[in-house]
């Protein structure tokens, strides 16, 4: 998973909102998760380079959490995870990673209740698979699948096994997401119609390693490529469709109770010619680099509708190697009005000051301020991704420490990974309208929206 620049609101730092979450009586991590009657949750880690990292840095936030065992083909990235733990005076875990599955070995220790997935995404699931059948909960990196029929792989194995899988989608946790979630479900956009969102970032400019030092600005990849470049850029040589959904769909998913009350129900995706990242390879390294001469077949703008059951209709944009600003692209638009991201900007009739006039969302952030954000922002700040880390990584440990199932579940994991290999099949049959399955088997129709549920 690329790191994402951290949320722009101000008000995440403002000394109101700090103020206001001062009058507000909130847990520290070690109150959350150390209560006289808990026993310690106890973590593997599976994949611990960068992001597995911000992972383990985020439950050594939590003191009891005991983290068992690590697993890693890289040995300098189980020597800093070790250190790490040493600097926080953790005991030094069980180390794996001799071959590629000696993961398999990990998961069927007696003393691992959790195992946090943070490996490249063509291993999400097979990990995710054997961690839940050894009984084990999985917290599993986006997008949890690559293919639709790993989508059903780890659906059948959860009803098989009764093991819980959580997709570790972030930016449901995002402070102004929530703030929007509120404002949804308190009805201020009156019926919501239609949603967008994406994953717009670019990524063309990666790390490469020389064996001595890592440079920025390469473009490289493969064996020669540093972190996720090693393996994310073959995914745009060898597919063209939307690649990582989940950002941008998790959250408007739970804004209209997708898998809870409502479910996809089909999608029609096109892409634009792929011309940015060969240009950029040819800028950088020049017309003789050998990477000038690959065929990247990843469309430089992938667009994706999707229809709801409830007629709700969603657009999102997957654009990751233009050049341009970072955004998700957010917008929520009901029959009483809107809220767009990009601008930070909301209208609501009859609210807003002048008619067909945006207005800044500042206010409404504040007043919708989840709660969350406003028991927890303070403890929050460090975790990562703007504070939104932390919350995954609370939900996930919750759910280990009550044997309960995750409010972001393995049919929400299934659904949103799903978009992935789905766009890919409209797009090879000319934009075609393509089914999405019901992961739930019809479930969707009684279960209940249990994702943040808590009220100030």
């Amino acid at each position: 998973m690329i790191y994402q620049p951290t949320p722009r609101r101000t008000f995440l730092k403002t000394t109101a909102v700090a103020s206001l979450g001062a009058m507000l009586p909130f847990d520290s991590p070690a109150s959350i998760l150390a209560r006289k009657d808990d026993k310690p949750v106890r973590l593997g880690f599976i994949g611990v380079g960068q992001r597995g990292r911000n992972h383990l840095r985020n439950a050594l936030n939590f003191p009891n959490v005991v983290i068992t065992a690590i697993c890693d083909t890289d040995p300098d990235a189980l020597a800093q995870s070790q250190k790490m733990l040493i600097k926080n005076e953790r005991k030094e875990a069980a180390t794996y990673g001799k071959t590629d599955r000696d993961y398999e070995n990990m998961v069927k220790r007696d003393d691992i209740d959790g195992v946090i997935i943070a490996s490249p995404w063509e291993w999400h699931v097979p990990m995710a698979i054997a961690a839940m059948k050894a009984g084990k909960y999985a917290g599993v990196e986006v997008s949890a699948t690559v293919t639709l029929q790993e989508s059903w792989d780890l659906v059948n194995t959860f009803e098989k096994t009764g093991s819980h899988c959580m997709i570790l989608e972030n930016v449901c946790y995002r402070r102004d997401v929530m703030a929007v979630l509120n404002m949804v479900r308190q009805n201020v956009f009156g019926e919501i119609n239609h949603l967008q969102c994406g994953y717009q970032h670019d990524l063309r400019e990666v790390k490469f390693n020389d064996g001595k030092q890592v440079y920025g600005g390469g473009v490289e990849f493969g064996a020669k490529g540093y972190s996720e470049a090693r393996w994310r850029t073959q995914h745009s040589v060898d597919r063209n469709g939307d690649l990582y959904p989940t950002h941008g769909l998790g959250p408007v998913a739970e804004m209209i109770n997708i898998n809870r009350g409502n479910q996809f129900l089909y999608l029609t995706s096109m892409a634009s010619p792929s011309r940015s990242l060969h240009k950029y390879i040819v800028d950088k390294g020049g017309a003789d680099h050998p990477n000038a001469k690959v065929k990247f077949k990843l469309g430089d703008v992938v667009q994706t509708m999707i229809k709801c059951a409830n007629g709700e209709t969603i657009l999102i944009t997957h654009d990751t190697n233009s050049p341009r600003p970072y955004s998700l692209g957010f917008r929520v638009q009901g029959t009483n009005g809107l809220w767009m991201d990009d601008g930070n900007q909301i209208y609501i009739e009859g609210v807003s000051k002048k008619a067909h006039t945006w207005e800044s969302d500042e206010p409404y952030m504040q007043q919708y301020d989840h709660a969350y954000w406003k028991k927890e922002g303070k403890i929050a700040e460090g975790a990562g991704h703007g504070g939104m880390d932390h919350f995954v990584m609370k939900d996930f440990l919750e759910a280990v420490r009550t044997r309960s199932a995750p409010t972001i579940d393995v049919y929400d994991a299934a659904a949103w990974s799903a978009i992935s290999p789905l766009s890919e099949e409209s797009i090879k049959k000319g934009s075609a309208s393509v089914q999405i399955p019901d992961f739930t088997r019809g479930k969707w129709k009684t279960r209940k929206p249990v994702f943040a549920m808590e009220v100030a």
